[in-house]
């Protein structure tokens, strides 16, 4: 496992271009909290939170497909968001809450760690130890 620096994710975070006309941060919870929160912060946008559950805390697919476990936030006037997660492994939690929110909402993806172009971690292999969680 590798761990990360908060300096090193909020340096990255700084320097990273993000789409224009952000309504708002969707993060999916709960390895997204933290991620969203930091991205809804640099944006200066609001922050809503829906809840899934698919992986253990080995990474390891625990259900056949993510679960729901919070209500679906209600998104208002927004109609341009980034739904962000931690991580991209399969893209199937991420891929689950998009198709809870509302069909006529551009929603965008953003990710701290993943294979995928718009990870802000693509250079490093494996798992990552996050700052803000415990091991």
């Amino acid at each position: 496992m590798t761990p990360l620096a908060f300096e090193e994710i909020a340096r990255r975070l700084a320097a990273w271009r993000f789409p224009e006309q952000i309504d708002g941060v969707v993060g999916i919870a709960t390895g997204g909290v933290v991620p969203a929160a930091l991205v809804a912060q640099r944006l200066g946008a609001g922050l809503k939170l829906i809840a899934l559950n698919y992986r253990d805390e080995a990474n390891e697919p625990r259900h056949p497909a993510p679960r729901l476990l919070s209500a679906v936030p209600d998104l208002g006037s927004w109609r341009r968001v980034l739904l962000v997660d931690d991580v991209y492994v399969s893209g199937q939690s991420w891929r689950a809450a998009r198709a809870l929110l509302p069909p006529d909402v551009e929603v965008l993806p953003f990710v701290l760690k993943g294979k995928v172009d718009f990870a802000l971690i693509r250079d490093i292999d494996g798992c990552v130890q996050w700052p803000w969680r415990v091991y």
